[in-house]
């Protein structure tokens, strides 16, 4: 599988990334949404993306409405990870068009549900 994990903080790209390359996953990483558009630009076949909401120059419901208003990458699964947890803000971002949305802290066993529910 292929992620693409967009995350401002180092530390939970770091966190998130090692938890998947032990779920054997090929991991490419962004700073903030515009960085990330740029990867998703330079390579294809993503299986999903981890994304959290507050970054700097685009935030990750600007990325959302970008990546959803591209046909080619309409249907790839986003799974927002983010501290911000009202329901106001789950309910943005399912509108935005995440697939899923997981509040940090989280655990592990949420993380790999919803992985296993996207798996190709």
């Amino acid at each position: 599988m292929k992620a693409l994990i967009i995350d401002d903080s180092k530390t939970m790209r770091m966190i998130l990334g090692r938890e998947l390359k032990e779920r054997k996953c090929e991991i490419r990483e962004a700073s903030n949404g515009k960085e990330g558009l740029a990867v998703l630009g330079q390579e294809g076949g993503w299986d999903f993306i981890l994304l959290d909401w507050n970054m700097p120059e685009m935030n990750g419901i600007e990325f959302i409405r970008n990546v959803r208003a591209n046909p080619a990458l309409k249907r790839v699964p986003i799974i927002m990870v983010t501290t911000e947890c009202s329901e106001e803000h789950k309910k943005a971002s399912l509108e935005a068009g995440a697939t899923f949305f997981l509040s940090k802290p989280f655990r592990w066993e949420d993380l790999a549900g919803v992985l296993d529910e996207v798996k190709p």
